[in-house]
C-alpha cells in the first residue's frame, strides 16, 4: 500500500457491515472516520470498537450523529480537511455508505392510520439512498478523494424483491443502486469508481428489526448453497479486494456478496444429500 496516509470514511461504522469493514481496513493500515448514530446503551460497544481500532496503530474519528442531516456532513467534511492539512498526501480512498434506517410500514393496510406517511417514506429514502450521493458531492468538491478513490454503497435483493412492510427500504435500494450508475459514470474523469455491494441475508441490528426476520433467516439458510447466512466479515472481505488498485476497472456494478443465495431457487432446490 502507498505510504501516503489513506482514509476510509464509513456511514454506519458501529455496527454490521460498517463494524466489520472499519476493522478489515483498520488492519490494512487505512485510518478510519466513522459517522455513527448510537444511543446511550449501545455506547460502550462503540467504545470496544474504537479501541480494537486504535490497537492496529491508525487514526480514529468517530461522529454519533445523523448521517443524513446536512450539519453533520459538514462537520466532517471540515475535519477532514484539517485532517489531511496535517497530514501532507492524505486522501481519502473509500466512501462506504452502509446506513440502514428507514420505515417499515406497509403501503396499505386496515385501518389505514397505520400506512407509511410522506413524511416516513421520504425520510428512507434520504437517509438510505439520498445521502450517498450528497457525501459524494461534497467529497468530490472538497477534493478530498483522487484518482484511485472508491464509492461503495450496501445494497441488498430487496432492490428487486418485495416482502411486507419492506416496501420503503426497497424503494430506497433500487434508488441507492440508480444513482451508484450514474455516479460510475459521472466519477469515472475523476479515476474514482462506485459500485453497490448486494449482501445476502445477514444477522444484523438492521434484519433484527424486520418483521419476520425469523422467516427470512430461515429461507435463507435453505437457499444458500453454503446452508448458512452471510456474515458482515464475508461482506468485509470483499471489500477489503475492492479497494485494490487492481479493481480499478470494476465500476457501476452491483457486486453479490452472498454466497450464491440469489441465484438459489428454493421452489425446488434440495441439498446434493437428498437428490435422488
Amino acid at each position: 500500500m502507498s505510504q501516503a496516509p489513506l482514509y476510509a470514511l464509513i456511514l454506519g461504522a458501529s455496527s454490521g457491515f460498517g463494524k466489520a469493514t472499519a476493522l478489515a481496513l483498520a488492519r490494512e493500515g487505512y485510518h478510519i472516520v466513522g459517522v455513527h448514530l448510537d444511543r446511550a446503551a449501545t455506547l460502550p460497544m462503540v467504545e470496544e470498537l474504537k479501541a480494537e481500532l486504535l490497537s492496529h496503530g491508525v487514526r480514529v474519528l468517530f461522529f454519533n450523529q445523523n448521517a443524513a442531516d446536512p450539519a453533520c456532513r459538514r462537520q466532517v467534511i471540515e475535519t477532514l480537511k484539517e485532517e489531511f492539512a496535517r497530514y501532507p498526501g492524505a486522501t481519502l480512498r473509500v466512501l462506504l455508505h452502509s446506513l440502514a434506517f428507514g420505515t417499515l410500514l406497509p403501503f396499505i393496510a386496515e385501518p389505514p392510520q397505520e400506512v407509511v406517511t410522506q413524511k416516513r417514506l421520504e425520510m428512507t429514502l434520504d437517509v438510505m439512498a439520498n445521502s450517498l450521493v450528497y457525501w459524494t458531492q461534497d467529497i468530490v468538491r472538497e477534493r478530498l478523494m483522487t484518482r484511485g478513490g472508491r464509492i461503495l454503497a450496501m445494497t441488498s435483493a430487496g432492490s428487486e424483491r418485495v416482502i411486507p412492510m419492506y416496501g420503503a427500504v426497497s424503494a430506497a435500494k433500487a434508488a441507492l443502486e440508480s444513482y451508484v450508475r450514474q455516479l460510475a459514470l459521472e466519477l469515472a474523469p475523476y479515476g474514482i469508481t462506485a459500485n453497490a455491494i448486494r449482501a445476502g441475508v445477514t444477522n444484523t441490528p438492521a434484519l433484527r428489526r424486520i418483521p419476520g426476520n425469523d422467516i427470512l433467516i430461515a429461507n435463507a439458510i435453505a437457499r444458500n448453497p453454503h446452508h448458512r447466512l452471510t456474515t458482515p466479515d464475508d461482506v468485509a472481505r470483499i471489500i477489503t479486494l475492492l479497494v485494490r488498485p487492481e479493481a480499478d476497472w470494476i465500476n457501476g456494478s452491483i457486486i453479490a456478496a452472498d454466497g450464491g443465495e440469489n441465484v438459489v431457487d428454493i421452489t425446488w432446490w434440495k441439498p446434493s444429500s437428498q437428490l435422488s
